[in-house]
């Protein structure tokens, strides 16, 4: 009996130590912080946060009815063969700084960031230049050849917009080297709240709640749009909402989507905005378990489709692996369904600019 309770006492002591140990490490930066004070009072009256959290505007569960985390874990043991490249990312080295910008030009980092510059107005989306999706450097590392730009390759940013706080779009050691070249800061409600502990100032933080509308330059406007995906850094979710963009830039539009899992937004986003000149879709990091939070290939046209857009690029791949399918399987999927609707898409190599009416890389250089 007694060596029962000395046992149960060492047991119980070293739960309190790793509960504590837990504690200590998620008081780390990287891990930001909730909204407080007044950004919590405006978020409290959303009409998209109910029981203490953002909601979408469809029930969208994470995970799928009866999906099975034993399942789960023996799909993360049994990737795909091709789930890593086989050999480097090719890549096209473009110098940002001396880039023309007589029209839009768009130049993807590999995932979801990429740039856009305009007339001598740059915006720079969800960059992550650490070489990890994740709050720690050994998880979720980019693939070899990715990483060939950086902070230091990146020219004076106007506007930097963010659609929510998910590591692989909002990057902490990204973010606190950017601070001195960005001008204005752009992104979802709440999500202001992280940018200021890594030392943003609060007046250069912008945040949107859904159909909210800015004007951000002479020719330039933000409208935040809804999408199907939900937040979070720590075990909490929902307390930063998550948002996709309507881009109007000197006369074109552009849509920036952010991570969604198909729904009616789309429909309702394109008759109220589109026709679109180019919509950046997320493309890639799904699997049968999450289907409503990320789009099958397949459904990436048909939200194309819905959105009336001209042209799509699509991101969201070829940078980190988050899910189970091979490295390429998201584009040759795309590309297919693409084909049969007769939808045109680009596909540039990271680096590789894409010109609004004029230059559409589409080169299949993911083959190997």
């Amino acid at each position: 009996m007694k060596r029962l309770r000395t046992i149960m006492i060492i047991t119980v002591l070293v739960l309190i130590g790793l509960a504590a140990a837990v504690l200590l490490f998620m008081q780390q930066s990287t891990f930001g912080k909730d909204p407080a004070e007044a950004r919590l009072d405006r978020i409290k009256h959303s009409p998209n946060y109910k029981d203490g959290a953002f909601q979408n505007l469809e029930h969208t569960e994470v995970m799928r009815e009866n999906a099975s985390y034993a399942g789960m874990m023996r799909d993360f043991i049994k990737k795909d063969k091709d789930n890593i490249p086989p050999l480097p990312i090719p890549s096209v080295k473009t110098d940002l700084k001396a880039l023309d910008d007589t029209k839009p030009t768009i130049v993807w980092f590999g995932h979801s960031s990429y740039l856009i510059k305009s007339k001598g107005v740059t915006l720079l989306v969800d960059p992550v230049f650490s070489g990890h999706a994740s709050p720690v450097s050994f998880f979720g590392k980019s693939f070899p050849g990715t990483d060939v730009y950086g902070v230091d390759e990146m020219p004076d940013i106007d506007y930097l917009v963010l659609s929510h706080d998910h590591y692989d779009h909002l990057d902490y050691e990204t973010i606190t080297k950017l601070i001195p070249k960005v001008k204005k800061f752009y992104t979802a409600l709440g999500v202001g709240a992280h940018l200021e502990r890594w030392g943003v100032p609060a007046d250069r933080i912008v945040e949107f709640d859904w159909w909210e509308h800015q004007p951000v330059a002479p020719g330039i406007d933000l409208t935040a749009t809804p999408a199907r995906h939900f937040s979070g850094r720590s075990f909490a979710r929902g307390k930063t909402l998550w948002t996709s963009f309507v881009l109007n830039l000197h006369g074109y539009k552009l849509f920036l989507g952010g991570d969604s899992g198909y729904g009616k937004h789309f429909q309702t986003i394109g008759d109220k905005y589109g026709p679109f000149d180019l919509a950046i879709l997320e493309c890639g990091q799904y699997g049968k378990d999450w289907p409503n939070i990320h789009m099958m290939p397949e459904e990436v046209i048909t939200a194309a489709q819905d959105l009336r857009a001209r042209i799509l690029l699509p991101v969201h791949w070829a940078k980190f692996s988050l899910s189970y399918h091979a490295w390429n399987e998201p584009v040759q999927r795309l590309l297919k369904k693409a084909e049969k609707e007769g939808f045109d898409v680009t596909t540039p190599k990271i680096g590789e600019p894409v010109v609004l009416n004029a230059s559409y890389p589409r080169a299949v250089w993911w083959n190997f």
